[in-house]
């Protein structure tokens, strides 16, 4: 089981550059055909600094931070037994290319359900740009199956 002190640990923040070949890259492996998001030229005509974060863009900055998932270690989740449930962002602005953007998470739950045969736990991160403004808030669900615990009915 999870140790449910570890809810409210504050993971340490860090600063990632949003750099805009990997804004391009990102926008075609998604499939993503809005011009504005891997041309400049579009991206200012459309209003832009420069190249804007496609939506989910944010999550994978996230895993650039030192030690990603240092935090499952602590928390002793044994990563075969770990999904991936559930993902979501509230944006408070767009993220352009060239922007230093700080995250800064923390443990926002742990709880069980099927009877203890599943953890969850959920990661908020606040994201933030050079002068503190918010920027986005994301929201990380990881689910973990607990060994010898079957589903109770």
């Amino acid at each position: 089981m999870i140790d449910r002190s570890q809810i409210g640990l504050a993971l340490e923040p860090f600063t990632v550059m949003a750099e805009p070949g990997r804004l391009r890259f990102f926008a075609q492996a998604i499939g993503e055909t809005n011009p504005v998001f891997v041309d400049e030229a579009a991206a200012r005509a459309a209003g832009h600094p420069g190249l804007p974060l496609p939506p989910t863009f944010l999550f994978s900055m996230e895993l650039d931070g030192p030690a990603p998932f240092a935090f499952i270690d602590r928390l002793g989740i044994d990563p075969g037994r770990m999904l991936h449930g559930e993902q979501s962002f509230i944006y408070h602005r767009p993220a352009h290319a060239g922007e230093a953007l700080t995250f800064t998470a923390r443990i926002a739950d742990i709880f069980d359900k099927k009877g203890g045969a599943l953890t969850f736990v959920v990661r908020e991160t606040k994201v933030t740009d050079a002068a503190g403004g918010p920027v986005a808030d994301l929201t990380t669900v990881l689910v973990v199956r607990n060994p010898g615990l079957r589903e109770v009915r």
